[in-house]
C-alpha cells in the first residue's frame, strides 16, 4: 500500500519508509560523515541481528527442553524473525572484506543437508562431495580427509571444524540454513506447494522418530549457540573500537564511499538478481531457492532490498522502533546531480515494489519455489520483473558513482545474467 507519511514527507511502500529527497538532503554532511553514518547503521543492524538470534536461542532451548508442536512452531517463528534484521545487513557484505570473509559461517547456501542428518532416499548431494551423506547426527565417529573424527559429543567446535570440510562449499555445517534444516527438514515438494515438514518427535527422546533425537537436539543447540557467537563478534567489529569501523576510518572518504557502492551494486546484481534469483529460474530448480526448507525466500529477498535502501538513504529502523539516520549517499549524489539521485531512489523503490509483489504472492499462498515451476509463466514474469528492476537499479548505482567522480567500482557479476547458457554446461 502506498500512502502519505505526513511530516516525514515520503511514502510507505510495503511497510518501508521511503523518505523524500528534500528530507534526505536536509541532513547534509560530507563524505566522511556519510561513511560514519554507514558504520553506525551497520552496528545497529548487526546488533539487532544478535538480539533476534538470542531470541531464537531462547526458543530453541525451550523446544529442546519440551518438544512439541507449539514449541517447534515458536522456534520456527523466531528463526523467521531473526532473518529480518540479518538480511538487512547483506548490503555491508561485498565492499567490506571483514564481512565477506566471515559471512559464509552464518549464511552459506545451498547446503548438502545429508552432511548433517537423515535425508530422503532420493537425495543427491553436490557432485563429487564425499561427505554429502555423512550424517553427523547418526555417527559418533567418521573419516574426513583421511583422518578419524571423534563426534561423540556434538559441540560448537565440532561444527566449526566440519564447516566446508574437505574444501567443499556445500558442506555447510553452521549458520542460519543449517538451523533452518534442523527445524523444518527437507522440502520434498519440489515446485509444488508445501515446505519442509520435520516432525517435532525428531527431538522427543521418549518417543523418538528419525533416530538419535538427543544428538539432533545437541546439533541444533550447538548451531544456534554458534550463530549467537558469530553475530556477537560481528556486531563488535562495527562498535567504537571495532576492526570494520577502523578499516573505513583508515581509508580516504572517497574509498569509503566506493566500499558502500560496491556492496550495493554487488548485492543488487551478481548476488540477488543473479545467483539467488535468475539461476533458479533458468534451471526451474527449487534447490536453488535461498530458504528452501522453510519457504521463507520471499522475505529474504525483500529485506535484502530494504537493506540496500537503508544504506543509500542513511536511514535504518531498528527492531525496537528507534531510528539510526544521518548524512547519506543520497544527499551527496543529490548535491552533485539531483536527477541521478532521483533515478537511484526511483529504481530502488521499483525493486522494493517488485519484491513486495513476490512477498505478497507468497503470503497469499503461492511460495517462491512454486514460481520456479516449468510452465509457470506468471511466476516467471513476476520474478523476471524483480530481476530486471535489480539490474536497472545497479545501472543507476553505477551512474551515481560517476556523478560523485569516484573511480568505477568492481561489481560482482553472475553467469546467470552475463552468460546464461553457461549455467547449463
Amino acid at each position: 500500500m502506498v500512502g502519505k507519511t505526513g511530516r516525514l514527507g515520503g511514502m510507505l511502500l510495503g511497510g518501508v519508509l521511503l523518505a523524500s529527497g528534500s528530507a534526505l538532503a536536509a541532513t547534509g554532511g560530507d563524505a566522511r560523515a556519510v561513511v560514519t553514518n554507514y558504520a553506525n547503521i551497520a552496528e545497529a543492524a548487526y546488533g539487532d541481528s544478535l538480539t533476534a538470534a538470542k531470541t531464537l536461542q531462547t526458543a530453541v532451548k525451550a523446544f529442546i527442553a519440551k518438544p512439541g508442536p507449539e514449541t517447534l512452531a515458536a522456534a520456527k517463528a523466531a528463526w523467521i524473525a531473526a532473518n529480518v534484521p540479518y538480511k538487512q545487513t547483506e548490503a555491508f557484505r561485498f565492499g567490506n572484506a571483514i564481512v565477506d570473509e566471515w559471512e559464509g559461517q552464518v549464511n552459506a547456501w545451498p547446503l548438502d543437508e545429508g552432511l548433517i542428518d537423515y535425508v530422503d532416499s532420493s537425495y543427491m548431494g553436490a557432485e563429487g562431495n564425499a561427505a554429502a551423506a555423512l550424517n553427523v547426527i547418526a555417527n559418533k565417529s567418521f573419516t574426513l580427509s583421511g583422518k578419524t573424527v571423534d563426534a561423540s559429543k556434538i559441540t560448537p567446535d565440532l561444527l566449526r571444524a566440519l564447516h566446508e570440510a574437505e574444501g567443499e562449499e556445500a558442506n555447510v555445517a553452521t549458520g542460519y540454513h543449517a538451523i533452518e534444516f534442523l527445524l523444518w527438514g527437507q522440502d520434498l515438494n519440489g515446485t509444488g506447494p508445501g515446505a519442509g515438514n520435520r516432525p517435532w518427535t525428531d527431538y522427543d527422546t521418549a518417543n523418538c522418530t528419525g533416530g538419535n533425537c538427543d544428538r539432533r537436539a545437541a546439533y541444533l543447540q550447538a548451531a544456534t549457540d554458534l550463530l549467537v557467537e558469530d553475530l556477537s563478534w560481528m556486531a563488535a567489529q562495527w562498535g567504537k573500537d571495532g576492526e570494520a569501523r577502523k578499516a573505513l576510518a583508515d581509508v580516504s572518504p572517497e574509498a569509503g564511499l566506493s566500499t558502500m557502492f560496491t556492496g550495493l551494486g554487488s548485492l543488487s546484481y551478481g548476488e540477488l538478481a543473479g545467483e539467488r534469483m535468475k539461476l533458479g529460474l533458468l534451471l526451474n530448480d527449487p534447490e536453488e531457492e535461498h530458504d528452501c526448507f522453510s519457504d521463507n525466500t520471499h522475505n529474504s529477498h525483500y529485506y535484502d532490498a530494504v537493506g540496500m535502501w537503508n544504506v543509500y538513504t542513511g536511514h535504518y529502523v531498528r527492531i525496537d522502533g528507534s531510528v539510526v539516520e544521518g548524512p547519506s549517499l543520497s544527499s551527496l549524489v543529490a548535491a552533485a546531480d539531483q536527477k541521478v539521485d532521483a533515478d537511484v531512489r526511483a529504481h530502488m523503490a521499483t525493486t522494493l515494489a517488485a519484491l513486495g509483489s513476490v512477498k505478497a504472492t507468497a503470503e497469499a499462498g503461492t511460495h517462491y519455489d512454486q514460481l520456479l515451476a516449468p510452465g509457470n509463466d506468471a511466476g516467471a514474469a513476476l520474478l523476471n520483473t524483480a530481476i530486471d528492476a535489480l539490474v536497472q537499479q545497479t545501472r543507476s548505482i553505477e551512474r551515481a558513482v560517476t556523478a560523485l567522480k569516484l573511480e568505477p567500482v568492481a561489481i560482482e557479476g553472475s553467469d546467470s545474467l552475463d552468460q546464461p547458457t553457461a549455467v547449463f554446461k
